[in-house]
């Protein structure tokens, strides 16, 4: 039977589709729906949630199975708080699972024991301070951080995923649970593997997480080979979280 996963990204984003599509298995359909959201075009989360509700009401109109908020700085900007809110506006809009990508990570942090991060992002050093304070105030300790500050996202985009490999290693540390390279808009998927081997810890992407997180509300990750660690681990559907 056909699975269809619904993501809901900033206009902006030009990798989704790149990065991640050809990831899933050859039974989910993935639709994805853009916001504008960034840039000049960036408002206070207030603002954003009717829009966020409205768009994951349109991927329920297309039978998506799980609706996704994918953007790793707004759903972790204003906080827990905000992430819930996000939860609501995408429950509200009858998903019958959902997520935001900052849930994604929690449900990946949690189901590989991770609890000691090294936090790598393409940000300058406010939205990366902001993703150090959601992840400490939900729980976790970060460790290492570093913040390339990118000007923007065709910066976001061209970087080479072998450049994200090399700062990945750079952050090797032995005290770290798990690696977390944080941005939709970055390609990284296809060195996840390769880091794994050099490390000997998780690697965890803005991207695979999510993948993971839709598959596994839906229960498709037993038997898939997916992209790193993360895909031999389980954990209970958002809609319990909340």
């Amino acid at each position: 039977m056909v699975q269809r996963v619904g993501l809901i990204i900033p206009s902006s984003n030009r990798m989704v589709e790149e990065e991640m599509i050809r990831f899933y298995p050859k039974d989910v359909v993935v639709h994805v729906t853009r916001l504008r959201m960034t840039g000049p075009h960036k408002k206070p989360l207030d603002q954003l949630l009717g829009d966020i509700e409205t768009a994951a009401a349109a991927l329920v109109d297309a039978k998506c199975n799980v609706v996704t908020f994918h953007c790793t700085v707004t759903s972790m900007s204003d906080g827990p708080a905000g992430e819930t809110r996000i939860l609501n506006a995408l429950k509200t809009a009858r998903a019958p699972f959902f997520a935001t990508t900052s849930t994604a990570v929690r449900a990946a942090l949690d189901a590989c024991d991770a609890k000691r991060i090294a936090l790598i992002t393409p940000y300058d050093a406010h939205k990366t301070e902001e993703e150090i304070e959601f992840l400490e105030d939900a729980g976790y300790q970060v460790v290492y951080t570093k913040g390339y500050d990118l000007k923007n996202s065709d910066a976001y985009c061209s970087t080479p995923a072998s450049v994200w490999r090399d700062r990945v290693l750079e952050a090797r540390r032995p005290d770290v649970d798990a690696y977390f390279l944080s941005c939709a808009n970055i390609q990284a998927i296809g060195e996840i593997h390769g880091l794994e081997e050099a490390l000997g810890a998780p690697v965890l992407t803005s991207n695979q997480v999510v993948i993971w997180d839709g598959l596994r509300q839906v229960g498709l990750t037993n038997g898939f080979d997916g992209p790193g660690a993360l895909f031999r681990k389980q954990r209970r559907p958002t809609k319990d979280l909340i």
